[in-house]
């Protein structure tokens, strides 16, 4: 298993395959382009691999690809605006303007219910690229960080570094998830006591 990832790796074709796995990820969200950042960024910490080319080709393919889902967005219009997630990057969008993509960028499936609805809604082509160049960019020195302070940690052992560097970007995703569940289960219940009838009897 180590040797075929080491293969791989060590691939004229690795940078290639990074830029098109986090392209694809922009509009289909089960492809594992962020593990496969992490993953070649662990070999980076042994000079397998170019830390800066694994940050700047994921960065350019998560770029391309949410423009991307931005057009499938603009296309699909209105048979896109009901969906549940769509309604949510809606609400989100108006609340917290273009900031919002790069926030969403760390939720999962939340970059492309966001990408989709900017396209839905036609949000501006030119705030959608300003926010998604922070949000694309932020995700790749996110995610290739990770996986090379877990690759310094295990120099001489790969596989516990890919695994820490995985296990510390759950975590993140967990807390975020776990923070945004909190919000959003308080504003449910204000909202609820906002709406109960008060009694006016004397």
């Amino acid at each position: 298993m180590l040797e075929l990832v080491q293969q791989v790796m060590s691939s004229p074709w690795l940078y290639v395959v990074l830029f098109a796995l986090a392209l694809l990820d922009g509009f289909f969200p089960i492809v594992p382009a962020e593990t496969s950042v992490i993953t070649a960024a662990v070999f980076a910490a042994s000079g397998e691999t170019n830390l800066a080319l694994v940050i700047v080709v994921a960065a350019l393919g998560a770029f391309a690809g949410d423009h991307i889902s931005y057009l499938i967005g603009y296309k699909g219009g209105s048979r896109l605006r009901e969906r549940k997630a769509l309604v949510w990057a809606r609400g989100a969008l108006e609340e917290r303007g273009g900031m919002v993509l790069v926030v969403a960028r760390y939720i999962p499936g939340g970059r492309t219910a966001t990408t989709l609805t900017m396209g839905a809604v036609r949000h501006p082509l030119r705030s959608f690229s300003f926010f998604d160049a922070i949000a694309a960019s932020s995700w790749a020195v996110y995610s290739g960080l990770i996986g090379f302070f877990g690759g310094m940690a295990f120099e001489n052992d790969p596989i516990k570094g890919l695994l820490l560097g995985l296990g510390i970007a759950l975590s993140i995703t967990g807390a975020v998830e776990g923070v945004r569940w909190i919000r959003k289960r308080r504003s449910a219940t204000k909202d609820s006591a906002d709406r109960l009838p008060v009694d006016t009897s004397v």
